[in-house]
């Protein structure tokens, strides 16, 4: 026996709107695909964060080096001679780059 038309029409829709969800769980913007290229985002920002950190927390080691109350004097005759470009000529500068 044969289904009413509006009860086809019914049905049709009902896939028509499953289809769009099953899409939408998958390719939508918090589907299963945009859910993989965030977890890969999320470990690039990670690296860059573990980087910065280690970053600033040599800035932090070296400005406490610089306290006015307390400076370490190689650092400062370094950073004087470094900003002045005083050298005398028989002197060696051996620059040592921190990784």
């Amino acid at each position: 026996m044969r289904k009413p038309m509006r009860e086809q029409v019914r049905q049709g829709a009902a896939l028509a709107l499953l289809v769009a969800l099953t899409l939408a769980a998958i390719a939508g913007p918090t589907g299963l695909l945009a859910w993989a290229e965030s977890s890969e985002v999320l470990e690039q920002r990670e690296a860059r964060i573990a980087v910065l950190t280690e970053k600033r927390d040599a800035l932090a080691n070296r400005v406490e080096l610089l306290d006015p109350e307390g400076a370490d004097p190689d650092l400062v005759t370094e950073l004087v001679r470094q900003e002045l470009g005083v050298l005398h000529p028989d002197e060696i500068v051996v620059v040592i780059e921190d990784e």
